[in-house]
């Protein structure tokens, strides 16, 4: 059975570029600023703001199921939570139920490095995200993003 492909015409090809670009350089902006600021990498960051989810009971994930929030490969979870632990901001723990799984708990310093980060952090995404944007504007981008989402679940 052959396909043909519909290409995407000149203002789809814009748009895609658009959010192509838009994403790197708003990824890259995010990250320099807030290493800068916090010492935190972006990478940090997620896994903490992952911790301190008000539905993670005890500040506690295990490996795997912080890989899927994050939708992270299996080694790069492993390798960043070295880093981190190095650094005091979380533990591994290891599973009693399961020897070959792992808990990560997040410390103390942890805590206090996300409490320190996250204003700056946020005012920073409302300036160069939000800003500019109407309400409807906002909505329209929540229903854009939960439509794009929910085909991705569907796969």
């Amino acid at each position: 059975m052959s396909t043909t492909t519909q290409w995407l015409d000149d203002e789809e090809a814009r748009a895609w570029r658009a959010w192509i670009d838009l994403n790197a350089q708003l990824s890259a902006r995010l990250n320099r600023e807030l290493q800068a600021a916090s010492g935190l990498s972006i990478a940090d960051y997620e896994i903490l703001v992952a911790l301190t989810d008000d539905d993670v009971p005890d500040h506690s994930l295990r490996m795997y199921e912080l890989g899927e929030r994050l939708q992270w490969e299996k080694s790069r979870v492993s390798k960043q939570v070295s880093r981190m632990e190095a650094r005091g901001l979380v533990v591994r723990r290891h599973c009693a139920d399961d020897r070959r799984g792992a808990f990560v708990d997040l410390t103390d310093a942890g805590r206090e490095a996300i409490e320190a980060a996250a204003p700056g952090h946020v005012a920073l995404v409302r300036e160069l995200f939000f800003e500019g944007l109407d309400a409807e504007q906002v909505r329209g981008l929540g229903r854009f993003a939960t439509s794009v989402l929910a085909r991705l679940g569907e796969r």
